[in-house]
């Protein structure tokens, strides 16, 4: 009877099913109380009543139930505290009640009677007090989870010969005991949170030992001593958080050897010497943060070869020397580069302007010297910056980001001059100077004049020649409108200064972006092509020209508006409507992505973009394929509704083929059979869907997870213990009630989506119905016990 929308409280009848051996009533709206009949199924063996509304307190009566294997209550209303009869029921092997209200402390001896108990969790309640000392003395836990409650104490020293722990959820409490002993060699243990509680000791050499381990976290503790060498024995580690604790020493160059690391948080402590050039063997690395610490030396050059980075934090050490202009080379980095209080000094390195993707620099407090390049003003998606307290000189750019910069970014800087808040820059004004150089200027300016005056005549002359040529020419400018459109190119000419380089909002493989802001107060955007009207060949013309009006012709609440086509001056432009928000990777990798895009508008970001998909390959006659489907093309309005960006694009740059299946696409984004074929389908774009679903589920891209799931050799993905909720974004609490089913969803389809073979993918028009009709109940079973694996298979 689960899975349904069932109401009211459970009837006190149900007691008169003497026999009944398997209860479950979850996954419904149920309230009230629990009927105290319930008590009387002495032959109940499985309790599931999960997800419902379900109020009160559990009874001492529940120490009835002596053949019951299986109580599960999470996310409910119950509270209060845990009857000790529940450590009666000796049967019991999982005991779930995550996301209550339940406080008081469990019972000391829960656990001390229950030989087969593998699955504990008091997640997310009010629970205070310490862990039953016996809570795993029958040696048979497999996963326990007790985060974000108030537990204090040690934790029980049965933890040590729990061979069979899986996984140990222990973050957001008051744990104050020593953590160097609390757990031995455990070879199947693959998640570890042990962070924000008050945990002292050292950390133990034995996590070395720990071959599967995926997942460390200790971070947020009074842990001191040095970090273990052994941690760069463990093949699987995906990440390691080590951050605000009192570790001293150095960093071990072992760490290099964690070639599937992708976090690594060390912040916060006090380790010194020189950040190991070992580290920059960590290709697949996108998060590093080594900030308040005591490092010394210089930044090494080889941290410019991660190629996945997207967040570099290296502030508040004692590093020196100068800013490697390597770190221009990280075209990944996405939200932060921190090298702000150290002592690093020489020019900041022109390079750094190709981080077109970064939102936040901040170099201040160093002793940086020279001016500010002008290429740091094509950084578009800049967000913030701080260059103040160094030795900087010269005039600020002027230019597209620095346009409306705050002094405050710059202060501390005695030489710098031209914005308001700072000196004026020097004007040359030296009258023995405007004496010495007067007859030079009179000698070059007479001649230039008279050049000028011959110019002139033969343009005229060259004007009059071809007034009939530019009259009937008009063919030559190519201009093609929706049919309700209100503007002219003369309009967003004007209105960009001519396409002025500070009206310039973003550039991709496709060209350059433009704002502009019409007399009418209307907001569009202008995509300036990577190509030249003269590119476009005579036999192909006919045929763009088509392509173009039906692209304009394009209607759909997640596709973007193209209000039309120009050509000017050898230059092609689209007009598209202006949207405000930038684009979905902007987003998710920003403060927005944690704050304000949480699982509800991800899962509706990925269902609006199915629906666009499905709209273009179903719907338009002929179908059009996108071919460069991802993150950068997916913008976001103001209520965080995606739109659908350059679609057509990539076929409209392939004017050159004659049957237009060029490869097109983004890295990381793009079907593999392009390798083998060459050619553009459908299910190419099925495919990049997929890759944009899991990572924006994810908070990061999903390459190392496809690639495990692709390979023939055994990974952690097919491992039965890999769990989804480990590779969930973590920066946002795990999802609950209808949330989870439909991320679980999502993720489902995206991996049906993402399979090798493009016959096995599904057509996006089933996906976007399924995404749109099977989200309206909850899990059938806790997020925290669905693995990789199950997911393509789960009931829904």
């Amino acid at each position: 009877m689960y899975n349904n929308t069932f109401s009211g409280s459970i009837s006190p009848e149900i007691g008169n099913l003497k026999e009944l051996s398997n209860l479950d009533l979850s996954r419904n709206q149920l309230s009230g109380p629990l009927p105290p009949t319930l008590w009387d199924l002495k032959n109940l063996q499985i309790l599931n009543l999960f997800f419902n509304n379900i109020n009160g307190k559990i009874p001492p009566q529940i120490g009835n139930l002596k053949m019951l294997q299986t109580l599960d209550l999470n996310t409910n209303q119950l509270h209060g505290d845990l009857p000790h009869t529940i450590s009666n029921i000796t049967s019991l092997i999982a005991i779930n009640l995550y996301a209550n209200n339940f406080s008081g402390s469990i019972p000391s001896d829960l656990g001390k009677y229950m030989p087969s108990l593998k699955f504990v969790s008091f997640s997310n309640n009010s629970f205070s007090g310490e862990l039953p000392l016996e809570l795993c003395s029958g040696l048979s836990l497999q996963l326990f989870s007790a985060h974000r409650n108030n537990f204090t104490g040690s934790l029980p020293t049965c933890f040590r010969n729990c061979l069979g722990l899986t996984r140990v959820r222990l973050e957001e409490n008051r744990f104050t005991g020593n953590i160097t002993d609390a757990f031995g060699v455990l070879p199947n243990l693959v998640y570890v949170a042990l962070n924000n509680n008050q945990f002292i000791g050292e950390i133990s050499p034995d996590w070395g030992e720990c071959k599967n381990l995926t997942n460390l976290m200790m971070d947020g503790n009074r842990i001191s001593g040095e970090i273990p060498p052994e941690l760069g024995k463990l093949p699987e580690l995906r990440l390691l958080s080590l951050g605000s604790n009192d570790l001293t020493g150095r960093i071990p160059t072992v760490l290099g050897n964690l070639t599937m690391l992708f976090t690594l948080n060390l912040s916060n402590n006090h380790l010194i010497g020189e950040v190991p050039r070992s580290l920059s063997s960590l290709k697949g690395l996108q998060y590093l943060d080594l900030s308040n610490n005591m490092l010394t030396g210089n930044i090494s050059k080889e941290l410019g070869s991660y190629e996945k980075l997207s967040s570099l934090d290296l502030s508040h050490n004692n590093l020196s020397g100068d800013i490697p202009f390597e770190l221009g080379n990280l075209n990944s980095l996405q939200y932060l580069l921190d090298l702000s209080s150290n002592s690093l000094s020489g020019a900041i390195p022109q390079n750094l302007g190709k981080l077109s993707q970064l939102e936040i620099l901040n170099v201040s407090h160093n002793h940086l010297s020279g001016r500010i390049p002008a290429s740091l003003s094509s950084m578009v998606s800049l967000s913030s910056y701080d260059f103040s307290y160094n030795e900087l000189t010269g005039p600020l750019p002027t230019g597209g980001v620095f346009q409306n910069a705050s002094a405050r970014s710059f202060v501390g800087n005695s030489g710098l001059c031209g914005k308001t808040g700072l000196s004026q820059c020097p004007t040359t004004d030296s009258s023995k100077s405007s004496k010495v150089n007067k007859k030079v200027i009179i000698s070059v300016v007479v001649p230039v004049c008279g050049l000028l005056v011959i110019a002139t005549i033969f343009a005229v002359l060259l004007c009059f020649r071809k007034t009939k040529t530019v009259s009937n020419g008009e063919s030559s400018k190519l201009v093609i409108w929706e049919r309700e459109c209100k503007f002219t190119l003369e309009d967003i000419v004007k209105a960009t200064d001519d396409f002025n380089e500070k009206y310039c909002i973003g550039r991709g493989g496709f060209g350059i972006v433009y704002k502009a802001i019409l007399s009418t107060g209307k907001v569009v955007a202008i995509k300036k092509l990577n190509m030249s009207d003269s590119s476009v060949p005579a036999t192909n013309r006919q045929s763009f020209e088509n392509e173009i009006k039906m692209l304009t012709e394009v209607r759909h609440r997640n596709i973007i508006k193209l209000y039309g086509f120009c050509s000017s001056r050898d230059s092609l432009y689209l007009v598209y409507e202006n949207i405000e928000r930038g684009s979905l990777g902007k987003v998710l990798y920003g403060t927005e992505g944690e704050v304000e895009l949480g699982w509800g508008r991800r899962v509706n970001t990925v269902r609006g973009v199915a629906h666009a998909i499905a709209y273009l390959h179903h719907d338009c006659s002929p179908p059009i394929v996108h071919r460069d489907i991802s993150l950068n093309n997916i913008l976001l309005d103001t209520d965080f509704e995606p739109r659908l960006a350059d679609f057509g694009i990539a076929r409209l740059l392939n004017t050159d083929s004659s049957n237009w299946t060029a490869v097109a696409g983004s890295y990381g984004y793009m079907a593999p059979e392009l390798a083998q074929t060459m050619r553009v389908t459908d299910k190419c774009d099925v495919y990049s869907f997929g890759v944009v679903a899991l990572e924006v589920m994810m908070g990061r891209h999903p390459g190392d997870l496809l690639s495990s799931l692709s390979s023939i050799k055994p990974s952690l993905s097919n491992d039965p213990e890999f769990f989804l909720k480990d590779v969930l974004d973590p920066r946002l609490e795990a999802p609950t009630g209808q949330a989870a089913a439909e991320v679980v969803l999502v993720v489902r389809v995206a991996l049906a989506c993402t399979q090798t073979k493009p016959e096995a993918r599904p057509t996006m028009h089933p996906v976007a119905q399924e995404l749109s009709t099977r989200t309206q109940g909850c899990l059938a079973e806790p997020l925290d016990s669905i693995t990789i694996n199950r997911v393509k298979n789960i009931s829904l």
